[in-house]
């Protein structure tokens, strides 16, 4: 019984893997149309934004930044998908980039296609395709 209950656990781990794996290889983002012409999104439909401190295809948003901003993470072995590039970020974990800019959220946008985050502080500016 104990070896059934670690092999079905491994299995169900592994299947975890498996989709997590399986779903950063999907495309990162879709376009949608706001009010300032065709914007990128993430899978939920929320508008994703770019940075004007990132450079070298680096993240500059760490820390409180990346809770007010959250990175669009991908998967360790994500790989690049077009113009869909993926940067690490200082903690090593991996971030999507849209031609080389790293690409983010905005905490309080509340839902999808919400666009409050477009010029905050001037150097936060939607993500365009």
């Amino acid at each position: 019984m104990r070896r059934f209950a670690r092999v079905t656990a491994a299995a169900i781990l592994g299947l975890g893997a498996l989709t997590a794996a399986a779903v950063a290889q999907t495309m990162p983002t879709k376009t949608a149309q706001g009010a300032g012409g065709p914007m990128l999104t993430d899978s939920k439909g929320m508008t994703l934004y770019v940075f004007d401190k990132d450079a070298g295809g680096k993240s500059a948003c760490n820390g409180q930044c990346a809770t007010n901003w959250p990175p669009l993470m991908a998967s360790a072995d994500a790989k690049p998908m077009g113009d869909y590039t993926v940067v690490t970020r200082d903690d090593g974990a991996k971030q999507w980039a849209y031609k080389g800019k790293p690409l983010y959220t905005w905490a309080k946008d509340a839902k999808a296609g919400d666009t409050t985050g477009d010029n905050v502080n001037n150097v936060w500016h939607v993500a365009r395709p």
